[in-house]
């Protein structure tokens, strides 16, 4: 099944796995959050009633104004995401995140475990950018998380990466 919003699809894909944001975050955005000059996107956190503000990748941009330009429907209010009934109104569960991220895994014949909503989104943003060699305090900082081991849950190492680039144990083969 197609999706009726490719371009509103495609941005939250992209919210979700190069920034690791929330069904509850995106739901949350409007377009007053997207500075396009300074190339930052701001987000509230209701779990600790914080707003941080992000770096907006050029990819997220771009989907972001595709977007807008090519399918937002106009005079819809201040909310970013608008569904696809009619009258068109404000994506205002995170279930329609969820469905939006499993159709898509679906499509991209990934199947779908335990963990394969928009969640699964979040985890892979935490482990690339570990992986690509991000601190945990700068992926703890980008999630929104103010305890370290909380990004541990969602940050999985490379191992094999790592392998390779390990020191041999100065103590010989044990």
């Amino acid at each position: 099944m197609t999706s009726k919003a490719p371009c509103r699809d495609r941005a939250i894909l992209l919210l979700a796995v190069q920034l690791g944001l929330r069904c509850a975050e995106i739901i949350a955005m409007e377009i007053d959050d997207i500075d396009w000059r300074a190339g930052v996107i701001r987000t509230r956190i209701r779990k600790s009633h914080r707003e941080r503000a992000m770096p907006l990748p050029q990819d997220v941009g771009t989907a972001l104004a595709a977007y807008i330009e090519q399918e937002r429907p106009s005079g819809s209010g201040r909310g970013l995401f608008i569904g696809v009934n009619n009258p068109p109104s404000r994506l205002s569960n995170t279930t329609a995140i969820t469905q939006i991220v499993k159709r898509n895994l679906r499509r991209a014949g990934i199947p779908l475990g335990r963990l394969s909503g928009a969640h699964m989104l979040r985890h892979t943003a935490a482990s690339r950018l570990i992986n690509g060699g991000a601190s945990f305090s700068e992926v703890a900082d980008l999630l929104g998380h103010q305890r370290l081991q909380t990004t541990a849950i969602y940050a999985k190492l490379d191992l094999a990466t790592l392998s390779r680039v390990s020191m041999p144990w100065i103590g010989g083969a044990r």
